[in-house]
């Protein structure tokens, strides 16, 4: 699944919107977050990745990096 279907998941899941979410995103960081800003930068693939992670904790998620080279289900 590619990121913008990850978020609009998400973000579906918890009963909100994104609008909401760039609301909570701006009270966060301080920094002004629009609907349009935050819905190009994940449509365009511009979204940086401090954001994404932002985007997650508002919504309650954990992102989880696995290395496949080191797992232990080799």
């Amino acid at each position: 699944m590619k990121l913008k279907e990850e978020i609009k998941v998400a973000i579906a899941r918890r009963g909100t919107t994104l609008k909401k979410v760039c609301e909570e995103l701006t009270e966060m960081t301080g920094k002004y977050y629009s609907y349009n800003n935050i819905s190009n930068k994940i449509r365009n693939c511009t979204i940086k990745f401090d954001e994404v992670q932002n985007i997650f904790k508002i919504l309650d998620y954990e992102l989880v990096c696995i290395d496949k080279i080191n797992s232990a289900n080799k």
